[in-house]
């Protein structure tokens, strides 16, 4: 059965995809629109993309700033064993085992289970008395 009656002559393959592509042209257009949104949305360069570069971004910031705080702190604490006297002999008595002329260090271990301020530093050479 043809759609054509049957004094007309045969449509040509061109003429029957421009006829096609002519009926269906909403069709073809609406997956297109369909495709580029997915592309938007889900795409390399899409939404998801940049929320997710946005929230790296974020978390890269304030691990710059915990840095630069960190940093800060190590200045001042050079510039105290640079300057202040009390840092250096504090280091020295506490972290080297040192005393003044005439005193004398008694070192008491601490209990089974106790921890000691001196313990959670990392531990360095023998203390000498």
């Amino acid at each position: 059965m043809s759609r054509h009656p049957a004094n007309e002559p045969p449509m040509s393959f061109s003429e029957q995809l421009r006829d096609f592509l002519r009926r269906n042209f909403n069709w073809f257009l609406a997956a297109g629109l369909a495709l580029l949104l997915l592309q938007d949305v889900f795409g390399t360069h899409g939404v998801l993309a940049m929320r997710r570069s946005q929230k790296e971004a974020t978390e890269v910031r304030k691990e710059i700033d915990q840095i630069n705080e960190e940093n800060r702190q190590l200045q001042e604490r050079v510039k105290a064993l640079k300057t202040d006297p009390e840092a250096i002999e504090h280091i020295a008595r506490e972290e080297m085992g040192l005393a003044r002329p005439g005193e004398y260090i008694f070192k008491i271990p601490p209990k089974p289970g106790e921890t000691s301020p001196s313990s959670s530093q990392p531990a360095g050479p023998p203390k000498k008395p």
